[in-house]
């Protein structure tokens, strides 16, 4: 049973998320209100050895409603790296997006609370997260992408590769790629093998290529 800790202000939408995961079988551990709380309970449950597989937190809590969930989650990223984060924004805020996505992408989402709706979606990027996946809203995708220039390091991808590795870039595997584009698996795989030639990621047992490959996308 995946355990999780939520980290949300408002009380009706911690307990709806709590009610929600719950009745889907995982076992919410912790609800806190604010950045500090969040902070305090992690280092609570890791003193007994009890950190939780993910976190579940606003980009925005009190006291200053601006950028203390998502500091907070940096801050629990880099002192307990095994554990999960998935950040929830009312909007597409690309600046706490990109600090967040600064370090490894390993475990780490990041959603716009709209897609709480989408029930299947939200539990699905919850377990993916967990599972030291990744779990990016295709608007923060797409938004954090835009900003790309001529003569970037991804000017010699063709229409399709961008499009594969923007796929790539949300946690999907080249199967799943392959079902959103509606094309065959070997062709996701040949896009794949393109898109690290032409980034220039060779094959390392010290590298994982296709990270690097979304790293280069989101920081391009």
């Amino acid at each position: 049973m995946l355990r999780v800790v939520i980290a949300e202000d408002s009380v009706l939408l911690r307990e709806g998320l709590t009610r929600l995961l719950t009745d889907r079988g995982l076992d919410v551990v912790a609800g806190v209100g604010d950045g500090e709380a969040l902070l305090k309970t992690l280092h609570d449950l890791a003193s007994d050895d009890a950190l939780p597989d993910v976190v579940v937190a606003d980009v925005r809590m009190p006291p200053t409603h601006t950028d203390e969930g998502v500091r907070a989650c940096v801050t629990l990223r880099g002192l307990y790296p095994a554990v999960g984060v998935l950040v929830l924004s009312q909007y597409v805020e690309e600046r706490y997006a990109s600090e967040l996505l600064a370090g490894s992408t390993r475990g780490v989402g990041y959603l716009l609370k709209d897609r709480v709706a989408e029930v299947r979606e939200f539990v699905d990027a919850v377990v993916r997260v967990a599972g030291g996946g990744t779990a990016l809203d295709p608007e923060v995708v797409q938004q954090l992408l835009s900003r790309s220039r001529k003569g970037d390091v991804l000017a010699g991808l063709t229409p399709r590769e961008r499009e594969v590795l923007g796929l790539m870039a949300e946690g999907r595997t080249n199967a799943a790629v392959a079902k959103q584009l509606v094309v065959s698996d070997g062709a996701v795989e040949k896009h794949v093998s393109n898109i690290f030639l032409k980034l220039g990621l060779a094959q390392s047992p010290e590298d994982h290529r296709r990270v690097l490959a979304v790293l280069t996308y989101l920081n391009s």
